[in-house]
């Protein structure tokens, strides 16, 4: 039995769901903010020491679960808890439950929990990409209007999030996304500077973004032809994904390689890492996402990342 942990609007796991029915394979997709519909037990004094999990499709004993994927789960709902404080204590009760859920797996995962948590950190992503031989653009993570003074005054740069891109309880358009610093920096705007920290960068002269999809010891690279528009320049997420040509990229050995360690370095079997080819022909690192999206890559180019998901999966059941 495979689990799936997700939420019902997740468009990628429907792709891995068709190709685990494609192949006869059980599965169990769990969509986390319906939690508080199923019933969930653990009883300590059960021999297997196990969870059982029961929704109105499916039951399931999570000792049978024999390989796991962790895709976009979510906090179950409970609109119909009125009371805030009454709602943020169930939230975090149920935030808990899950934690135990997930260790319970331990191994079983493509990706553990615990694995994605600490590959998120960009700080660690960029510094073990240089240490791995990836050229990295200069960094500074700050919240001080005169650092950041002073390391955009020596190059063109940008500025993007430390963690978080969207902002969450405002509408759909309001992602943060990477941005180049136009002008010279003022005072007043200290203000807005020293509200949180962010990563700010020397920014590379693309020549296109390349997307890299790597499933255990395979990797799967596009070209995005991102500087055909001022809109996708300096993010090419800025703009509909589907209207930008994607075409397969051959990478080079060692950085194919380089990408692989990467994502076992960071305790990882699943990582979308995002270059920049400049227009010298050289790679430059941006970061890693340890649970990135990649089901539109597979649409635009064919490219057969659900069976190596599928793949690993099925080696995780085995193990």
């Amino acid at each position: 039995m495979i689990l799936l942990v997700t939420n019902r609007t997740d468009i990628t796991t429907d792709h891995v769901i068709a190709e685990l029915r494609r192949r006869d394979l059980k599965f169990f997709r769990l969509n986390t903010e319906d939690l508080a519909k199923a019933q969930i037990s653990w009883l300590s004094t059960d021999v297997r020491n196990g969870w059982t999990i029961a929704t109105e499709e499916q039951a399931i004993d999570l000792t049978r679960v024999e390989a796991a994927y962790l895709r976009r789960p979510r906090l179950p709902d409970l609109s119909m808890v009125a009371h805030t404080g009454e709602r943020d204590y169930a939230l975090g009760e149920w935030a808990a439950l899950l934690e135990a859920i997930y260790a319970e797996l331990d191994d079983r995962w493509l990706n553990s929990p615990t694995a994605i948590t600490r590959a998120e950190n960009k700080i660690w992503q960029i510094v073990l990409a240089g240490r791995l031989g990836f050229r990295t653009p200069a960094s500074l993570v700050t919240n001080d209007l005169y650092a950041l003074d002073a390391f955009v005054s020596t190059a063109q740069s940008i500025v993007k999030p430390l963690r978080n891109g969207s902002i969450r309880g405002l509408d759909e358009s309001s992602v943060i996304f990477t941005t180049r610093i136009q002008g010279k920096l003022r005072s007043d705007d200290n203000e807005a500077v020293k509200v949180a920290p962010f990563i700010a960068q020397h920014e590379i002269q693309k020549a296109c973004d390349v997307r890299v999809t790597v499933v255990g010891d395979m990797t799967f690279a596009v070209e995005i032809e991102s500087q055909h528009t001022v809109e996708t320049e300096t993010d090419w997420r800025r703009g509909d994904v589907l209207q930008l040509r994607h075409r397969i990229h051959l990478l080079p050995d060692e950085t194919q390689a380089r990408a692989i360690q990467l994502v076992r370095v960071l305790g990882l079997r699943f990582g979308a890492i995002d270059f920049v080819l400049d227009r010298h022909g050289t790679y430059w690192f941006l970061e890693i996402n340890p649970n990135g999206q990649w089901a539109w890559v597979e649409t635009l180019t064919g490219l057969p990342i659900t069976c190596a998901i599928v793949d690993n999966l099925l080696r995780i059941s085995r193990a």
